[in-house]
Formats: C-alpha cells, structure tokens, sequence
C-alpha cells in the first residue's frame, strides 16, 4: 500500500477500499505518511466526496487510532450533545446539569473557540480555579458524583483526528462535509456515548450557511452514529442571529447562570429544553421534566457541585473588562437583523476568540446585545456594549459591525426565525 495509489483513486472519483482508508490512517498518525500527501487525499475528498461507507469506514478507523472511553460503571444512561459552533453558544452550560438532573449521565468533552465561533472551555475557565483537564479516572469521578461533565478530550481520544484536524485548518480543506462528520462522530463514538444528539447550526455565523448542506451534514452524522450503535439524532438550528444576549466568555456564563435561575433570554430558554427532551428521549427517560428541574432549582444544583468537583468556585465574581464602548441605534424602527456572524467577529476582535489555537483570550471581553430581530428601538437607543481590556482593539471590532444589522420603520411586520428549524433522525 503507499500514499500516491490512494491519492489517485480519490483524485479520479473512484471509491477508496476500506484496506485504502484503514492503511492511509493508521500511517498518517504514525508519521509514514507525510502532511503534504494526506493534504492532498483531503482535498481530493473535498472535491469528490465520499459514499456511506467510505465515511464510515473512514471514522472507524479514526476510532481505531486511539483509545475508546467505558462508562458501563454508572448506574445512569450516558447521553451527550454536540454544536458544530455558532456566536452566543452557550447551550452546553445549562444543559448538561439540566439533563443531569432529569435522571441521565452526561459526559460532555468540549472543545476551544478558533475564528468568530466560541468554545465551551474557554468560557468556563472564566470561572476562578476551574480545569478542563481531567484525567479519565477524575473525569468518571465527576460523571458518578455529579452526573455531569463538561471538559477537554484527552490526547488518547481520536488521535488521527487531531492531527488531521490540524492539517485540515491550513489547507483549505475544513469545509469538506465527510470530513467534518467524521471528525466529530469519531470523538463522539470514541467517548462512549450512549445517546447523541446533534445541534448543527445553520446560517451567517455557523459553519454550514444553508440549510441543505446542514441537512446534508447532519444525515451523514446521524447516520455514522446509528451505524455505529449510538442513538443519534439531530437538529438543525438557526444560527443567522446570535444566542441570547451576550457574546464572550464570561458574559456567556453569566447568561447561562441566569437561565439555570430561572431567567435568561427565550432563545436560550427555548433551545437548551429542546435538546434536553431529545438527550432525555434517547437516554430512554421520556418521562422526565427538564422544565420542572430548570424551574424548581435542581439543574443549578448540578451545575454548582459539577463546578466545584472541577476546582472552580460557582459564588467567585467573574472577570469583567475594563473598557466599555456602546453602538446606538441610528433611526427608531424595528431591529430587522443582526448578523451572527459579524457580532462573532467583532466579539473575536474584542479579545474573546483568538486566531491560532495557541492564541489567549480575554475572559471578559465580549458584546452585549440590547434589542435582538422583531424588538422595537429608539434612535440614540443602545443597541451594542463592546467590551474588552484592550480599548485599542475597539477601533478594528467596530469595522466589523456597520452592516451587521437592519432597522426598518416602525410597523415593519417582522416574523422571527424559529430556533429549531428540523429534526432529522
């Protein structure tokens, strides 16, 4: 077997044996194949495409590279949840205790933000004295204790994913749908899930803009996962406006805090009991309430001892940047639009994202939304606080957001986007 045979087979549209795909991983994440062959296998597949069963044997193989996690010990059902990444993404905070509290276990490994989009760990370690990274053996002790887990991958999970992730990144070739799927199925497979639901984000700030190439992605998904003896089920959610109110790390935590109270924004409310009641429905509890559990306490329950089983202290202030700039309204009118996308890059600019994945981010940096699509606003009306610790970032943030949103006249009928668009099974 050698590289260039592979290459080739890819490259004249012809469909890779699983010898092919078994060999081509297992040498790449040993070395033998070097980053600029893989490079162009990846974009021959980008090109191309590839069948059901090259993807799937594709993310097998991924799995075989590294270890697979075992949560047989629990007493619970394991259920977990993915985003393919939006701006205000916060989900993951409220809902991993919320389904914890409804009877499921939930192992969430999270990932970073790169580019406009947030992650998940980067907003917890926000949080005084909290760590992402947790042995196997302190990551099962959370689970059982708590019933919740959010934290980093470890290096033994998927390793071929990690390296060809890396290579993916500079070659222009991230936006290759089996690739995308097999990337995060072989974590997700690997980590030993029971239960996965898919949360594919469609629209400016997402990563998939149409809803048929999400719809596209999420099927593959669903269906690696089904094949692979995981109950797998997606939904496609819009992601042309940003979540909730607050863009950034911190303020992202206090939002998600708010919601676990009780409170919060409808959008963030709305999505994070439509993906409990699909991780409780897959986990087989669908007689839990998660709204009951959201609104008698004990989901903030959960959240503060899975906080505190992770060194972090849910009572500590959190960060908040030391300089403020606000965007007003322009003319009075109904607020028509605000582009997911262009708050993620402005919130990015601000010091709350980074470039490189080496990169540091500002634990309160971030946007502050006032009026989200269908609020009526006043001229002269806050529509935007920008924060961040580095004021000379405000100038680049703001060339982000001059067409980031429309104001038409008061009496504009305006019909919201619904936050759950399909569900695919």
């Amino acid at each position: 077997m050698d590289a260039i045979s592979v290459i080739r087979t890819k490259r004249d549209r012809g469909e890779l044996t699983p010898e092919q795909i078994d060999w081509v991983i297992d040498a790449y994440t040993r070395g033998e194949v070097a980053d600029e062959q893989m490079s162009a296998l990846a974009m021959a597949i980008l090109l191309n495409g590839m069948n059901r069963t090259e993807i799937a044997r594709w993310t097998a193989a991924m799995i075989a590279s590294g270890e697979r996690m075992n949560f047989d010990s629990l007493s619970r059902p394991t259920t977990d949840k993915h985003s393919t990444g939006g701006v205000g993404d916060k989900i993951t905070l409220p809902l991993a205790p919320l389904v914890a509290a409804c009877g499921a276990a939930v192992p969430q490994l999270s990932g970073r933000g790169l580019g406009h989009t947030g992650g998940t760990l980067d907003k917890l370690e926000s949080i005084p004295g909290w760590r992402a990274h947790l042995s196997n053996a302190e990551m099962l002790d959370v689970l059982d204790t708590t019933g919740a887990v959010i934290c980093a991958a470890g290096d033994g999970l998927a390793p071929a994913d990690k390296k060809l992730y890396a290579l993916r990144d500079v070659t222009g070739t991230v936006e290759a749908i089996p690739l995308i799927a097999s990337s995060i199925m072989s974590k997700k497979i690997a980590e030993g899930t029971g239960a996965l639901v898919l949360d594919v984000k469609v629209g400016s700030g997402a990563f998939m803009k149409t809803i048929e190439d999400a719809r596209e992605l999420a099927s593959t998904m669903v269906a690696l996962g089904t094949d692979s003896g995981v109950r797998t089920v997606a939904l496609l959610t819009d992601m042309a406006t940003p979540l909730g109110l607050t863009a950034g790390n911190a303020l992202e935590v206090r939002e998600s805090v708010e919601v676990l109270a009780g409170g919060g924004p409808k959008d963030v409310i709305d999505l994070t009991l439509a993906l409990a009641r699909e991780m409780l429905d897959a986990a087989g509890l669908k007689d839990a309430d998660p709204e009951k559990a959201l609104a008698d306490g004990s989901a903030m329950d959960v959240w503060r001892r899975m906080i505190s089983a992770q060194g972090g202290d849910p009572d500590a202030t959190l960060p908040v940047a030391r300089e403020q700039h606000v965007v007003a309204a322009h003319t009075s009118g109904v607020l028509t639009r605000l582009d997911a996308y262009d708050i993620g890059v402005a919130a990015w600019r601000l010091g709350a994202g980074r470039a490189r994945k080496e990169d540091p981010v500002q634990a309160g940096a971030g946007i502050e939304m006032h009026a989200k699509p269908g609020d009526t606003v006043t001229k002269g009306q806050r529509l935007l606080t920008l924060h961040t610790d580095t004021p000379e970032k405000f100038e680049y943030a703001l060339k982000a957001l001059p067409g980031s949103f429309d104001i038409a006249p008061a009496g504009t009928d305006f019909t919201a986007t619904p936050v759950v668009r399909e569900r695919i099974a």
